[in-house]
């Protein structure tokens, strides 16, 4: 729980807290460094960092090592949210763990002990007043918690990544000096209800045992202050008022009866009432709804605006606390055909999202989080499904202030689903029930003022029994979490009944989750477009060699092209998705043989370009299709928790490259696209209005850039809707590869869109009839080797500069095919200086262009001034026909 700030409170927000230490206590240990409880009501306090070390060859226990002054020469010093593999990292530990196969050298031995965390802390015990201490997220797996000597709870009581836990330590605080000390227990995501990553990547080597959420300590007076939550209830259709209940507890945390008031106000509306608490009695007040007219409406980022409110609750004299909330309307329903729609505001909301990630070592990086949503935006995705990684506050309030939906559950595979397996190895428990209860009860207390919510998952692969769905439902109704419940992301096996509670999630996990053509997303089968896909993709996405270099030896990465059956360690555990054979095999088919490194990573480039565009555009096209409608996607995966060469839209490194791109063009809002599968061109608008004027130009071209023919049709762009402007037919005079560009303007003539496809006279073929729940096979393949013969192709750049815009840089560049060839799949990268480091992250209005003779276009790209480093930005052009060269562009 967050109160309002204080100007000292630098610590919530990351930042190391320095409290003055008293020059006797600073003389014994010149080492330790105080940190100050709150010396105000209704003040939070988050501890800043901890002293972390194994149980190996300690002879003490909890009663010693959080007595104040306990000697720490040997204890390493960590961040907050550390994991203990988080704190050997920070302390470097271990060469670099995301490099080649240095992970493994980990010693797994080392985290089958418990480790201890502790931190002195300097306190002023005011009469009065409660001091608590809060763990905002479980110990994993389990805990001892101690303060002052004195055992606050144990083993048995802090169990769990998620449920929340608070424990009042007034009794214990001492003026001057007190000392916290946490003893986290190994982990097993087979027997605990933990976070884990399963085939995502390797696990982490210590099962993310450890703190990896806030420990805060908060000053109240007599009544605390607790989950304050502001419930709008949106008027549709018109949406000219609102009317939000407020609703909070509040704990009497003394031996005697208080009668007091608690208060509030959203701006203007002012609201208070009095209440009686008996001793130590915690009681939920409600207030009378507040009725906002013409209230400030939250949308998701493609349809408007964020605005939000805040919700400010005091209790006289005690304790008081902030929230912000948004106030907007999310629902749910089945098709006829019994697929899951969404909506928001009473508007359907085609679901175009990706699945998350979290650090390997759940490390807390808010930077590194900002970065990833701003790419989240700029790609035009919607939404991020958390399947058992909910991160911490930081990520609500990006995508509460960002218009980014969220799709938060608990994981799939591990003990959080053992009770779908008939005979599982370690079966659930009367504790594992109290636990995901609390589990459940913690989250949705963090996600009920959180305007980004779409809807909660309780099982990810399978569904749960009417008994756990109650267990959930009923602790999420305690505390007011209303937003659409999932019993699941795959469909019900046919065997199991449908439990009485949620029924069917109209939702399909049927893959795939590695390679397949393009088209495959257009034949409304298994993973086509139709119905609601909770995770797909095609599976290899291999970075660029900026990004692979960070990762991998030179041998390892030409081993992904000459060796590509060989398992690799940066792909994954798992069989099935541990070699690039499928990946290599396409790629030689489709575009020809592999003749070097540099070769294999354009073709793979434009494998993973062409790839991700026609799945988010299939997804697109038929989200208002009268028949099997595709009314939601999410691309597996979004990021990576560690580098990997598959399931990302862009690299651990925050390189974007052809995956990236691809998608960031199938999901343009206003969008004109080829469709593999009847060659219409049809225009997407994911926008809420209807966008009238504009034309199409569709153009087929050969390879030489000879125009085969072309249309151009007038075309009305739907709202939230697609429509079918015309057909490009396959060119008869052509045998394999050849090209259609679609270019979109509006009334004025300006050009709002331009995509462009390589494409075969020979469909790419799957057979349906061998499908497996991770691969469709392709047995025929496209001719596009054509494209290797292109000739060499030379661009002209002019106007290559940069202008500093706050703390960014804005670098554009104007790219011109000035050669006699067509200009295919063209590239343009920022370096720090001539020949320097690729600057990342940078957002870029577009990139692997193709240009035609005489043709040109401008990209531009936004970074932080910050990562230049001093030096003057460089553009690196490169592309699939073209040698690769640089132009400055300096800042002026």
């Amino acid at each position: 729980m967050f109160r309002r700030k204080a100007p000292w409170l630098a610590a919530a927000l990351g930042l190391a807290l320095l409290a003055p230490v008293p020059a006797a206590i600073a003389q014994q240990d010149e080492r330790a460094v105080g940190f100050s409880a709150p010396t105000a009501l209704g003040q939070t306090a988050t501890v800043p960092d901890w002293r972390m070390r194994s149980s190996a060859g300690l002879t003490v226990e909890g009663d010693r090592i959080s007595v104040p002054g306990f000697p720490e020469r040997d204890w390493l010093r960590v961040p907050a949210r550390s994991t203990v593999m988080a704190g050997l990292i920070a302390n470097r530990k271990y060469p670099d763990v995301n490099h080649s196969t240095n992970l493994q050298q980990v010693d797994a031995k080392d985290f089958q002990v418990p480790w201890w965390y502790r931190r002195d802390l300097v306190a002023a015990p005011v009469p009065g007043r409660h001091t608590f201490l809060r763990l905002n997220g479980g110990v994993i797996s389990r805990g001892e918690v101690w303060f002052n000597g004195t055992k606050l709870a144990g083993t048995d009581k802090v169990v769990g990544a998620y449920p929340m836990q608070e424990f009042d330590v007034t009794a214990l605080l001492r003026p001057g000096r007190n000392a916290l000390a946490i003893k986290a227990m190994p982990a097993d995501p087979f027997r605990d209800l933990t976070v884990s990553f399963l085939d995502w990547s390797p696990l982490a080597p210590d099962n993310n045992m450890g703190i990896w959420r806030d420990v805060n300590l908060t000053s109240t007076g007599p009544v605390s202050l607790l989950d304050p939550r502001a419930l709008p209830k949106l008027q549709l259709p018109d949406m000219r008022r609102a009317d939000v209940t407020v609703k909070a507890e509040v704990r009497n945390n003394t031996d005697r009866s208080i009668i007091t008031t608690v208060g509030g106000d959203i701006e203007r509306a002012r609201f208070e009432q009095r209440i009686t608490l008996a001793p130590k009695e915690t009681k939920t007040v409600e207030f009378a709804p507040v009725r906002i007219d013409n209230p400030r409406v939250w949308w998701p980022a493609q349809f408007g605006e964020q605005p939000r409110y805040t919700l400010n609750l005091h209790v006289a004299g005690s304790d008081s606390a902030s929230r912000k909330f948004g106030i907007r309307d999310v629902g749910s329903f089945l098709t006829p055909e019994g697929y899951r729609k969404f909506t928001v505001n009473g508007k359907d909301f085609g679901v175009r999202g990706g699945g998350w990630a979290s650090d390997l070592f759940l490390r807390t990086q808010p930077g590194r989080l900002a970065d990833q949503l701003r790419y989240v935006k700029d790609l035009g995705l919607n939404t991020i499904r958390l399947e058992g990684k909910e991160e911490d506050h930081e990520l609500l309030e990006l995508a509460d202030s960002m218009g980014i939906m969220l799709m938060p559950g608990w994981e799939c595979c591990t003990k959080w689903e053992a009770w779908a397996k008939k005979n599982p190895t370690h079966p659930w428990t009367e504790e594992d029930n109290r636990v995901a209860a609390e589990s459940a009860t913690a989250e949705a207390r963090r996600f009920v003022n959180s305007p980004s919510i779409l809807a909660f998952f309780i099982g990810s692969d399978n569904y749960a029994t009417a008994a756990i769905e109650k267990l959930y439902l009923d602790a999420f109704h305690k505390v007011d979490f209303r937003v659409p419940v999932m019993p699941s992301a795959a469909r019900r096996p046919s065997s199991q009944q449908p439990p009485p509670i949620l029924g069917e999630a109209g939702m399909k996990m049927d893959g795939p989750y590695w390679w397949i053509p393009p088209n495959y997303w257009y034949e409304k089968k298994n993973g086509g477009n139709y119905g609601f896909a909770s995770e797909t993709g095609p599976g290899p996405m291999v970075p660029e060699l900026d990004s692979l270099k960070k990762f991998l030896t030179e041998a390892e990465i030409d081993d992904l092209w000459r060796k590509p059956d060989q398992a690799h360690y940066h792909l994954a555990k798992k069989q099935v998705f541990s070699n690039l054979g499928d990946l290599v095999r396409a790629i030689t088919n489709r575009y020809g043989p592999i003749k070097d490194r540099e070769d294999f990573l354009w073709k793979a480039q434009l494998s993973n370009y062409e790839a991700n565009r026609a799945q988010f555009e299939a997804y697109g096209r038929d989200f208002s299709a009268a028949e099997k409608p595709s009314t939601g996607v999410i691309y597996w995966m979004l990021n990576n928790a560690w580098p990997t060469l598959y399931w990302h839209l862009y690299d651990y490194e925050l390189g974007t490259n052809g995956s990236y791109f691809g998608a960031k063009t199938g999901l343009r809002p206003l969008h004109a696209q080829y469709s593999y599968d009847d060659r219409s061109i049809a225009v997407v608008n994911t926008g809420l209005n209807e966008v009238a004027g504009l034309t199409v130009e569709a153009t087929a071209l050969d390879l030489a850039g000879t125009v085969l023919s072309s249309e151009t049709k007038q075309v009305t762009a739907r709202a939230n809707a697609s429509v079918r402007a015309m057909t490009a037919a396959k060119p008869a005079s052509v045998n394999g590869a050849y090209f259609v560009r679609l270019v979109m303007k509006d009334a004025s003539g300006k050009a709002l869109d331009r995509n462009v496809y390589a494409l075969s006279t020979k469909d790419d073929k799957v057979d349906h009839s061998k499908v497996t729940w991770w691969h469709s096979p392709t047995v025929e393949y496209g001719d596009m080797k054509g494209l290797q013969d292109l000739p060499a192709a030379e661009l002209s750049t002019k106007d290559a500069r940069s202008r500093v815009r706050g703390d960014k840089v804005v670098t554009e560049v104007t790219l011109r095919n000035d050669s006699k060839t067509v200009a295919f799949f063209q590239r343009a990268s920022l370096r720090k200086g001539a020949g320097g480091e690729q600057v990342t992250p940078a957002t870029w209005t577009d990139n692997y262009v193709t240009l035609w003779p005489g043709e040109q276009t401008t990209i531009t790209a936004e970074y932080r001034i910050s990562d230049l480093g001093g030096k003057v930005p460089h553009v690196r052009l490169s592309g699939w026909n073209a040698q690769q060269r640089e132009v400055a562009a300096p800042l002026f």
